[in-house]
């Protein structure tokens, strides 16, 4: 069997990075591990192949070699998907898709061949022995999770590491928290499966052996779900292993903001290698905390908490959401402040969406205030529900937040802001140096220097560094191209901004 596995192209967005990459001369972000993954679960005897259309053009060619195409999404790959299954089916070839987007919404798909849903290490093994024996069905799903412990290394000769920026490895699936806007509960559940430690270190073996240095993301959505076993089992192993290869990774990961709670925690994880965790803070307002069930977030204060993971040495990067029924007008100017003070220089501000399997989706559904058009990115100006603020109001406050934090002034401001909290636990390794940071040394001050309006504004960032702050010269090299594309994904979507009536009935 020729089976090719397909990862669908994601839009320009605030997580692709995409103009960030061009000054590196990398082709996306990410590899598909989801993807990789299921490659290492087919029967070894297939001939595999994967494009990534992030990276390369899928061809006529492609799809004829195929017996099977395999693909798997997520909500905001929608579009292409499209593009992918319609050219399928015009050259005869039978699709087999899974994932987030496909598990979702399984009645938009029934052209589909087969749809294997849900957790591959369940549904994948039933739908290969029908395969096998002759009687495969449309549809494969399943009510359980999955213990993790039989979950393959990825595949990673599938691709060619030097077309992303950074390598990815998952340790859990699920999390303990059960926002209501949220979906991971509802595909994964609330109680944190794990890896064993033997599999986490083939994973990180199979990624050194095959020559990767550099950034690699944990993609767990929430790392310290279960604290007790990764303080006793998995970051000593991880010290051990980081220690012994001389520190070819620089870790990044998700967490929720109890991290601030535990300093062991804290320390173990920077002696492990991380130095940069995600947080889902999403506002500074506590009833709008509560309404959505963010409860982790509540009765705290959430300045103090970031800047003492910053401290630690791990730099934070958080998610923030506006159009929470308990949202008012002063909510945008909050958001700002809190953005501003906290040093977070990638901030992703985002409108509230109500994905399908949320709590938050059956709530409005309940309340007739849902409407068509979730695209599954929260950045580009789109609602697919009626909120309780004006929604004109709702959308010029939306607009406000991201033409100010994401404007040089400010986020050049926020960067330093950062470098006064942030202690990191300085690691040289000549391994991680690439050509490419050279190229994206120049190409920095050209564009930004030279060609960008706030020029001015990122020379007295280099000039402040420099004095203030000068071993931190490189990450504010590379937090201004990061600002770059946010201003250009936030441009480009300002001007799509339709400001038309907003409608008013489901």
């Amino acid at each position: 069997m020729k089976a090719l596995l397909v990862y669908p192209r994601y839009p320009e967005s605030f997580w692709s990075f995409k103009y960030a990459l061009k000054f590196i001369g990398v082709k996306a972000a990410y590899p598909p591990l989801g993807l990789l993954t299921v490659a290492a679960m087919l029967p070894p005897e297939w001939e595999k192949r994967l494009i990534d259309l992030n990276v390369k053009p899928l061809t006529n060619a492609d799809l004829q070699w195929a017996d099977y195409v395999f693909i798997s999404a997520m909500a905001i790959q929608r579009e292409s998907v499209k593009e992918i299954i319609a050219r399928c089916k015009s050259l005869g070839v039978k699709v087999v898709a899974g994932g987030p987007l496909f598990t979702m919404e399984p009645e938009e798909y029934d052209e589909v061949d087969h749809l294997v849903l849900n957790e591959a290490e369940i549904t994948l093994p039933r739908f290969l022995a029908d395969l096998e024996a002759g009687k495969a069905e449309h549809l494969y799903t399943t009510d359980q999770h999955p213990d993790l412990e039989q979950t393959p290394v990825p595949l990673w000769e599938l691709i060619n590491m030097r077309d992303y920026a950074s390598m990815s490895i998952q340790y859990s699936r699920g999390c303990p928290y059960n926002c209501e806007f949220c979906d991971i509960t509802s595909l994964y559940g609330r109680r944190p499966r794990l890896k064993n430690v033997d599999q986490l270190v083939m994973e990180l073996d199979a990624l050194y052996k095959r020559g990767w240095r550099g950034s690699v993301f944990i993609v767990d959505d929430n790392f310290i779900g279960n604290k007790v076993r990764l303080k006793k089992e998995v970051l000593p192993v991880m010290i051990e292993w980081m220690q012994k290869h001389k520190y070819p990774f620089n870790f990044i990961t998700e967490v929720s903001i109890n991290l601030a709670d535990d300093e062991e925690l804290m320390d173990m994880m920077v002696n492990a290698g991380f130095n940069h965790v995600f947080i889902g803070i999403e506002t500074p307002s506590e009833e709008s905390l509560i309404e959505c069930n963010k409860f982790n977030n509540v009765n705290r204060n959430l300045l103090a908490s970031v800047k003492k993971i910053q401290n630690h040495g791990m730099a934070v990067s958080a998610g923030f959401i506006v159009g929470f029924d308990s949202d008012t007008p002063s909510i945008f100017d909050r958001q700002i402040h809190f953005i501003q003070q906290s040093g977070i220089v990638t901030a992703m501000v985002g409108l509230l969406n109500a994905p399908k399997g949320t709590r938050l989706f059956e709530r409005l559904k309940r309340e007739n205030r849902l409407l068509q058009g979730f695209t599954g990115n929260n950045t580009d100006f789109s609602l697919n529900f009626i909120p309780k603020m004006d929604p004109n109001l709702l959308l010029e406050g939306y607009k406000k937040i991201v033409t100010t934090i994401y404007a040089p002034t400010k986020y050049y401001d926020r960067i330093l802001e950062f470098f006064k909290e942030f202690r990191p636990k300085r690691r040289i390794n000549l391994s991680m140096f690439r050509l490419c940071y050279l190229k994206a040394l120049f190409l920095a001050m050209f564009y930004l220097g030279i060609l960008e309006k706030g020029r001015k504004y990122y020379w007295k960032l280099l000039l402040k560094t420099l004095l203030k702050y000068p071993r931190f010269l490189p990450e504010a090299i590379t937090l201004a191209v990061y600002g770059f594309h946010f201003r250009t994904i936030f441009n480009k979507n300002l001007s799509r901004f339709d400001s038309r009536p907003f409608p008013d009935t489901p």
